[in-house]
């Protein structure tokens, strides 16, 4: 018999995930429909790792760097002098504002991010972001990307499959960087990704749709309920997230007619397993978790294994 959730250790985290499946998917009075089984899951520190800093972010400093070297009068300007200058720690503190609710460096960084696009056609910007996929090293991990997912993250999808749950991916990161990669690394196909997207139009003489330079919403935070019920059209009944932005996502799976679960997964891996330990941006999400109304996952003492046992899995 295969054993359920191989990469998790025997824990009360993982008896209660089993547990709730059972029941929901079972023959007794709390069994949910097969269409009514949506699990959502965030993406970056859900997934995947996201430090030293999300992927898409690493995608984009290549990008700034090339315009920057284009016109050097850019690198007295943010983002770009943070590129140049190799100060990236910029970039990670306008994400921890952003999730300390202070947008101001954020909304500098998305205006430069829209610049990239800008009147590329959707498709171009596939090809770019595939052989970004392809070719890049995640810089510390020093493998390929498809190697960075959360093997735990991956079972648990699969997992939830077998028991008649459909799952979707819920993403605060950009919808269409994130497609190219979604079906190959988690099994999910591009109709389930929702994530935050530009504005977008139709030009007739190429027969294309292309970005504007102009920002369609935000996938994040309150923003995140309202994306999955006017992309899906059900409340989910399991979500699983890793930060303050994904905390109203977990409280939208708890309120529906039928019972529901949230799992937190907690960076407190401290056993140099790839995984570094940190807080920031989830302190009010582990806050909200520490009555058990929200499952926290340990990275340290839930998961056995981290990683795909090979690299480029």
């Amino acid at each position: 018999m295969t054993e359920v959730l191989p990469s998790w250790r025997r824990t009360q985290t993982r008896d209660r995930i089993i547990e709730f499946v059972a029941s929901v998917s079972g023959d007794g009075p709390a069994t949910v429909p097969v269409t009514e089984r949506i699990a959502v899951f965030d993406n970056d520190g859900t997934l995947w790792t996201e430090k030293p800093m999300p992927t898409q972010l690493a995608y984009i400093v290549k990008q700034w760097a090339a315009k920057a070297a284009a016109d050097p009068a850019l690198a007295d300007r943010q983002p770009y002098k943070a590129v140049v200058t190799g100060d990236l720690g910029w970039l990670g503190s306008a994400l921890d504002k952003h999730y300390a609710g202070d947008d101001s460096d954020l909304q500098v960084m998305i205006g430069a991010l829209l610049g990239l696009t800008a009147d590329v056609d959707v498709d171009t910007y596939a090809a770019e972001v595939a052989a970004f996929y392809r070719d890049a090293r995640h810089p510390t991990l020093k493998r390929g990307y498809s190697g960075s997912v959360y093997q735990p993250m991956v079972e648990l999808l699969r997992y939830l499959e077998v028991n008649g749950f459909t799952c979707y991916l819920v993403s605060g990161g950009d919808r269409d960087f994130i497609l190219p990669m979604t079906e190959e690394y988690y099994g999910i196909p591009p109709e389930r990704v929702v994530g935050s997207a530009a504005g977008l139009r139709y030009d007739a003489d190429s027969n294309a749709v292309k970005y504007e330079a102009s920002f369609a919403f935000m996938d994040d935070g309150t923003e995140k309920p309202v994306r999955i019920w006017s992309r899906i059209g059900r409340r989910p009944i399991l979500a699983v997230g890793n930060s303050n932005g994904d905390l109203p996502m977990l409280r939208f799976a708890q309120g529906g007619a039928h019972r529901g679960l949230s799992l937190l997964v907690h960076h407190d891996d401290d056993t140099g397993r790839g995984d570094a330990p940190y807080e920031k941006g989830a302190e009010e999400a582990l806050a909200a978790a520490s009555d058990g109304s929200i499952a926290v996952i340990s990275v340290r003492d839930d998961w056995a294994d981290v990683f795909p046992p090979v690299a480029d899995a």
